[in-house]
C-alpha cells in the first residue's frame, strides 16, 4: 500500500508541476506576443517582469524548482514505467494502443529540457549578469530599453530559429499527451473531461505555434 501511495503521490506532484508550467507558458507567450505589435509595450512588460520583487524572488525560484522537479520526476517515472512494461508484458506493442507522443515523452522531454538550458543561456543568465553582477537594474542601453533589441538580435541566426521551431514542435507533442495526463493524475474524470481534452489539444497547438511565430517574425524583421 505504501508503494502504491508513493507512486500516486509522485504522479500528483508531477501533475501539479505540469499545471504550474502550463500557466507560466501562457504568461510568457503573452509578453512575447506584445513584441509583434509594439516594442514599447514589450519593453515595459519585460522590465516589469525583470525587476518586480515578487516575480524575481518568489515566483522565479518556484518556477526553476518546478522545471527541474517536473523533468527529473518525469524521467524517473518514465523509466520505471518502461521497466514495468518490459517485465510484465513481454509482447507489449505500444504502437497499437498509444500515440507517438505518449510513447516517447522521455525523448520529447529531453529535447525540451535541452532547449530550456539553451534558452536560459540566451536570455536568463545574461540578464542576471547585467542586473546583479554589473549592477544595472535600469534595463536601459543608450537611454532606451534594451529588451526588444536583444530579443531581435537573438533570432538573427537561422540555426537558433530552427532549433526553437524543433523544440516547440516537440513541446506541442509533449503537451498533447501531458495536458490530459496531468488532469487524470489529479482525479479529474467527470462530465467535463471532454472539454478539458479539447482545450488541451487547442492549447498544445496554439502555445507552441505562438512562440514559433515570434521567432520567425523577429528573424524576418531584424
Amino acid at each position: 500500500m505504501s508503494v502504491l501511495s508513493s507512486s500516486i503521490a509522485r504522479k500528483v506532484a508531477m501533475a501539479l508541476s505540469a499545471l504550474f508550467l502550463i500557466i507560466f507558458l501562457i504568461i510568457h507567450l503573452a509578453v512575447n506576443l506584445t513584441s509583434l505589435f509594439s516594442a514599447d509595450v514589450f519593453n515595459e512588460a519585460s522590465h516589469f517582469m525583470g525587476t518586480n520583487p515578487l516575480i524575481q524572488f518568489a515566483m522565479q525560484p518556484v518556477l526553476i524548482f518546478g522545471v527541474v522537479f517536473h523533468f527529473v520526476m518525469g524521467f524517473i517515472l518514465e523509466l520505471r514505467n518502461k521497466g514495468a512494461r518490459n517485465v510484465k508484458y513481454a509482447k507489449f506493442n505500444g504502437a497499437a494502443s498509444s500515440s507517438w507522443a505518449s510513447r516517447n515523452m522521455i525523448i520529447s522531454g529531453g529535447v525540451i529540457l535541452a532547449f530550456i538550458v539553451i534558452h536560459f543561456l540566451d536570455f536568463w543568465i545574461p540578464e542576471l549578469n547585467t542586473k546583479y553582477v554589473l549592477g544595472d537594474m535600469s534595463g536601459l542601453h543608450n537611454g532606451e530599453f534594451r529588451y526588444f533589441e536583444e530579443l531581435q538580435h537573438k533570432f538573427v541566426p537561422i540555426w537558433r530559429v530552427a532549433a526553437y521551431i524543433v523544440a516547440f514542435v516537440l513541446l506541442g507533442l509533449h503537451l498533447m499527451h501531458g495536458f490530459q495526463s496531468a488532469f487524470q493524475s489529479m482525479g479529474f474524470n467527470n462530465k467535463y473531461s471532454g472539454c478539458v481534452k479539447t482545450f488541451g489539444k487547442i492549447y498544445s497547438v496554439v502555445i507552441p505555434l505562438g512562440f514559433i511565430i515570434v521567432a520567425l517574425f523577429h528573424h524576418l524583421n531584424h
